[in-house]
């Protein structure tokens, strides 16, 4: 189902990089709110940055696509060095076939990591390329549209528990 997650991870710290080569993935396109911070922030915790710092040393490719303004986006990606690309209409795929161009990957070799069933599991779900879900980092959003669609999640994550799904720790 393109809505239902295929896998759902407690936070981004908890995606390894043995899972993603026992999954022939080698390029991660990732969210930014609530996915590699709190809503809104510019602060990266220590722990992302570890695990940033871990993926690129087991050769994961990384790049930001993000619903935000360049304005929100373009700070944050330079100062964690990663590219970007901002405004990218999720769950419309025009932001996850820009990151694939870019990263220079099969659809197979990339998944989607982000904290929204109606923006990052959907697009993912539509592109053609694997979604790993997180939990949201921090517990609410400043986006009133983010706010209604969070209303509906947990009906789709109930679904990924009927089929036998766990949250990964």
């Amino acid at each position: 189902m393109i809505l239902t997650p295929e896998i759902v991870f407690r936070k981004i710290e908890c995606i390894h990089p043995e899972y993603l080569k026992a999954h022939g993935i080698t390029a991660l396109v990732l969210d930014v709110d609530n996915t590699l911070t709190a809503d809104n922030s510019q602060v990266l915790e220590p722990s992302v940055q570890a695990w940033l710092d871990a993926m690129r040393a087991a050769g994961i490719r990384l790049t930001i696509v993000s619903n935000n303004t360049a304005k929100r986006v373009r700070p944050f990606a330079e100062r964690i060095g990663l590219d970007w690309v901002p405004l990218a209409c999720k769950p419309l795929t025009i932001g996850l076939a820009v990151a694939r161009h870019r990263l220079g990957v099969k659809k197979s070799q990339m998944a989607m990591v982000g904290d929204q069933i109606f923006a990052d599991r959907m697009a993912a779900g539509l592109y053609g390329c694997p979604c790993l879900y997180l939990l949201p980092r921090a517990p609410g959003d400043r986006n009133k549209f983010v706010q209604f669609k969070r209303k509906y999640e947990p009906y789709w994550l109930d679904r990924y528990y009927k089929k036998g799904g766990v949250v990964h720790e």
